[in-house]
């Protein structure tokens, strides 16, 4: 249990260069939603008029030990440990969505493109799927529920959902049918594993199309800002007031 390729089932309906089609065609709706974002939302114009800002308005020159740095600086704080965020809880969820999606998804495309037989398949890949799929389920529904801006500070009702909402909603509702689906094919239910599988190609496909009108292309975005606004703090051409507190902290020791 819990140690077979979860997709192996799904054989049964579509073949496995079906599967491997599919997967090819949902990394494609990803780029190009992407790409539509950026360009239709005149994402890129925007942030290149900024980048000329900035360097019009730089007081001293960075080499490229400074750069060096900052990009250090980016990753272990920005990206690795999601440090844009005050609150502890809202860093450790999201850190349990990141890391658990990229887990999911680097062992999906494992078994699905390297292991399409399950008798070849190490028994860790699926093991490692089913804790990513946990990992995502448990930070997203704890963000979900609990630590929702419209939910914790505008009083709204847990279940009032708006635009942006789209990419968490679709990400939770593939997941959870993911873990549905791989638990009916376990119990050898039929018709449970079709519906199952059948509402799980549906939020996957939902969540890979909509990008253009998600969040979804903000986690590549993210890390672009978050570099250029350590840049612009380093060679003074930021705009925005400097932090307040010692070292390279942003937030008050109370939110951390």
């Amino acid at each position: 249990m819990f140690t077979t390729n979860p997709f192996t089932p799904l054989t049964v309906f579509v073949s496995p260069g079906a599967m491997q089609g599919y997967i090819v065609l949902m990394v494609l709706a990803v780029v190009i939603g992407t790409l539509f974002d950026l360009f239709h939302e005149k994402k890129l114009k925007f942030f290149l008029q900024d980048r000329q800002r900035a360097k019009a308005a730089a007081k001293r020159q960075l080499n490229a030990a400074a750069m060096a740095a900052i990009v250090s600086r980016t990753i272990v704080t920005d990206i690795a440990t999601f440090g844009e965020f005050c609150n502890r809880s809202r860093r450790i969820s999201h850190a349990l969505m990141f890391y658990g999606f990229v887990l999911y998804l680097a062992t999906t495309l494992t078994m699905i493109f390297v292991y399409p037989d399950d008798m070849r398949v190490p028994a860790a890949f699926p093991l490692l799927w089913n804790i990513g799929v946990l990992m995502t389920l448990f930070g997203g529904y704890w963000f979900f529920f609990f630590l929702r801006v419209n939910v914790v500070h505008d009083g709204h009702p847990a279940w009032r959902l708006v635009r942006a909402d789209l990419f968490i909603v679709t990400l939770l509702a593939s997941l959870t049918f993911a873990l549905l689906f791989e638990l009916a094919a376990i119990l050898e239910n039929t018709a449970a594993t079709m519906v199952f599988a059948s509402l799980y190609i549906f939020f996957t496909t939902l969540l890979c199309i909509s990008v253009p009108w998600s969040k979804f292309a903000h986690m590549f975005y993210k890390p672009i800002a978050a570099f250029q606004r350590r840049v612009e703090e380093a060679d003074g051409s930021s705009d925005l007031p400097a932090p307040t507190t010692e070292g390279d902290r942003r937030c008050p020791l109370s939110h951390t």
